[in-house]
């Protein structure tokens, strides 16, 4: 073969695996947004499953602080589930960003295929080996009659259970801004804004105008106090 058609047979060839793998690239399925603890992108579970699963991770988040989040998506194709779950949660960054102590459960329902992924800190907590026994024991065989939401509720309470048993960092008390030793002093100064010229007529008619003054002065500071 002549070189310069030897070239030109290779850059198509360059040219058709380029375009190629920037279709594949460009088909790779997109990672939804993040709206809450349990995300179902295949309408397999009811409203009243979502909130039953939703309710036991919400409440591990606030006695641990660790985010849980369960992802159902119908296939990871053309990426594996472990890059899926991978991307994922590198875009979604659950979990506390000082602490790194949030995982994902992904289910590839038509795939047949689930995925615990696992941020560092919880790696002690559910080791591969932990992760894969609880997929295998808890989850599958429910998954295998078509009970999605009984292997997801059987799944969150062997994690929920291991990072319970985990020394994490404690939760972050909220600080809640104007009060002060139990005082609510916006509505102190709105009862004052409102109350003090209706006491100050008052007082000025039973007192007179000095002594009117007084007695309501000393009454406004006995109520700040």
């Amino acid at each position: 073969m002549p070189i310069g058609q030897a070239l030109r047979t290779g850059f198509t060839l360059l040219l058709l695996w380029l375009t190629l793998g920037l279709a594949q690239a460009q088909t790779v399925l997109p990672v939804p947004p993040l709206t809450g603890h349990v995300i179902d992108t295949t309408g397999t579970l009811s409203g009243e499953q979502r909130a039953a699963l939703d309710a036991k991770l919400t409440a591990l988040e606030h006695d641990k602080g660790s985010q849980v989040v369960v992802l159902m998506v119908p296939s990871t194709q053309p990426e594996d589930i472990a890059a899926y779950a991978n991307r994922v949660g590198n875009i979604w960054k659950i979990g506390r960003k000082a602490v790194g102590d949030g995982l994902l459960i992904v289910v590839a329902k038509d795939d047949h295929r689930v995925r615990i992924e696992v941020a560092k800190t919880l790696e002690g907590a559910v080791p591969d080996i932990a992760a894969s026994h609880i997929i295998d024991n808890a989850m599958v065989p429910f998954f295998r009659h078509g009970d999605y939401a009984a292997g997801l509720s059987a799944g969150i309470d062997q994690v929920a259970a291991r990072i319970r048993g985990e020394p994490l960092p404690p939760v972050a008390t909220p600080n809640h801004t104007g009060a002060t030793n139990g005082v609510d002093w916006v509505n102190v100064l709105v009862f004052l804004f409102i109350a003090f010229p209706v006491a100050s007529a008052l007082a000025r008619s039973l007192f007179g105008q000095r002594l009117g003054a007084v007695v309501t002065g000393v009454g406004v500071g006995g109520l700040a106090l």
